[in-house]
């Protein structure tokens, strides 16, 4: 294989809360290679070896997929993170505190034996919006804001397809900051506060949602709360679209419409969108950058099938 050739490939992943998707991007078809695609859980609460180990299976995994060189590399990376030396930042979020100030650029290109400048991290929420306004909810609207919301709580802002970090869960919020209220973690301790009980996870809450005011009352406190606190950036800002994406929109049923009608009460333009590419968003965003041929802007085929 050609180096040219080479240089059309990169091994992409999305870092999330439980676990890693990993897979090989064509970027010469704009496309993921689906046989690649690899998916392993991550205790991100485990030691740092553990958290690594799971991340290098994956990678190999979805290398060892494909079958051919692959020499670069881009992951879709939570915050806080030095995304240009790739060390770890996270502190006191209650996930990957094990990593904290460890070089994850250097263990990956040691363990996986690529170099390093050929490593690349992003924004896991900002990968994510470049992928849903290239194809996804966000195509043809000039200024977007995207939202994540599970093990945290990621933001992004796109004004003509260029997309930044927005890192509004470090914002303060009532008594804390933003991710303690728009994260997976406030719904269980809510839960809990409220019942005595321990549940498993958001899915677990939607099920119990159909005979238990209690767990319909949490919802509604959450879409207050998410909505106060989004108020004044859709006026300051003024976007076209709100994006939300992350496992706690497949709740949506939940908070949706109350959300909406909130926020578009004070601005009738703005539209509110679910997120429709899935893991596949972030992939791509992630292995944009290495895409200097065409720029981001493109990177997606526009047929692409979502999840």
């Amino acid at each position: 294989m050609s180096q040219q050739n080479k240089n059309n490939y990169v091994i992409s992943a999305d870092i999330g809360g439980t676990h890693i998707t990993a897979a090989v991007i064509d970027l010469g078809k704009k496309m993921i290679i689906e046989d690649t695609r690899t998916r392993l859980s991550v205790d991100s609460q485990g030691t740092a070896a553990e958290i690594l180990k799971s991340w290098a299976a994956a990678l190999k995994q979805a290398y060892e997929k494909f079958g051919s060189p692959v020499q670069q590399v881009a992951l879709a990376m939570p915050g806080p993170f030095d995304y240009e030396n790739g060390i770890s930042l996270i502190k006191d979020l209650h996930k990957y505190e094990a990593i904290y100030g460890l070089n994850i650029k250097l263990y990956l290109s040691e363990v996986l034996g690529i170099d390093a400048t050929a490593i690349l991290f992003r924004n896991d929420a900002e990968a994510f919006l470049q992928g849903e306004v290239v194809a996804g909810a966000g195509t043809g609207s000039r200024k977007v804001l995207g939202i994540t919301l599970g093990t945290g709580f990621g933001s992004a802002w796109s004004v003509d397809g260029i997309v930044n970090d927005l890192n509004l869960g470090s914002r303060l919020y009532k008594d804390s900051i933003a991710d303690d209220y728009f994260s997976t973690r406030w719904f269980l301790r809510r839960y809990r506060e409220i019942t005595g009980l321990s549940a498993t996870g958001v899915s677990a809450l939607i099920l119990m949602s159909k005979h238990s005011a209690v767990v319909r009352t949490i919802f509604d406190e959450f879409t207050a709360n998410l909505s106060l606190f989004l108020n004044d950036i859709v006026l300051a800002e003024k976007p076209d679209v709100i994006v939300i994406g992350g496992n706690i929109a497949k709740a949506s049923g939940m908070f949706l419409d109350e959300l909406t009608s909130r926020l578009t009460s004070h601005s009738e333009s703005l539209q509110i969108k679910l997120a429709l590419l899935g893991e596949d968003a972030a992939l791509m965003g992630a292995a944009a950058g290495f895409d200097s041929r065409s720029g981001v802007n493109i990177l997606f085929n526009a047929n692409h099938p979502g999840n």
